[in-house]
């Protein structure tokens, strides 16, 4: 149960890592007192979305399938532009932060896990225990959390190195991503 709760976990951030790492190009210097606020927000939003979609259960998951994809390429798609933006546009470098304010965490955490909802809900029918709930619940929040934190540091880094163009090219990931959630 464990080791399939962690492979699940795994499977769900690696677009929290992605995205966290693209967005963060921007942070410049990642302290923890920047990384912790918003992995504690991707993470909850993550585990909180896996459980509401367990919650809820077969009654939404043939809706659920059809809107997720236009959902999750709606939010990628949102959030790589204004990357793009806010790279290219002039001004202070206090404007281009992106995953700074509860808005844009938030718009960036529900954008990667749309899928936990969907995979949330499609759990029940699988004969999942209320114990796996809780289970898979804390693993995915906390494996996200952990994945969260690595992704700002690695974007911190490739900021450093490579400024603007970083975050470009962190913008143009995220709307591909978006483009390959809604295609697949």
């Amino acid at each position: 149960m464990i080791l399939e709760a962690i492979l699940l976990a795994l499977s769900l951030c690696v677009d929290c890592f992605v995205v966290s790492a693209c967005s963060s190009v921007s942070f410049g210097e990642t302290t923890l007192r920047k990384i912790a606020p918003v992995a504690i927000v991707f993470g909850v939003i993550q585990g909180g979305l896996l459980l509401l979609g367990w919650l809820l259960g077969d009654a939404v998951v043939g809706l659920l399938g059809k809107v997720a994809k236009l959902i999750g390429f709606g939010l990628l798609l949102y959030v790589g532009i204004s990357m793009i933006v806010e790279a290219i546009k002039e001004g202070p470098e206090d404007e281009v932060k992106n995953l700074h304010g509860l808005r844009n965490v938030i718009v960036a955490s529900i954008a990667t896990s749309i899928d936990a909802l969907a995979v949330g809900a499609s759990m029940p029918l699988s004969g999942g225990t209320t114990l796996e709930m809780w289970v898979d619940t804390a693993t995915v929040a906390l494996v996200t959390f952990l994945s969260v934190i690595a992704g700002m540091i690695v974007g911190g880094k490739l900021s450093e190195r490579f400024g603007k163009a970083a975050s470009i090219v962190g913008g143009c990931v995220l709307i591909a991503i978006g483009v390959f959630v809604l295609f697949r």
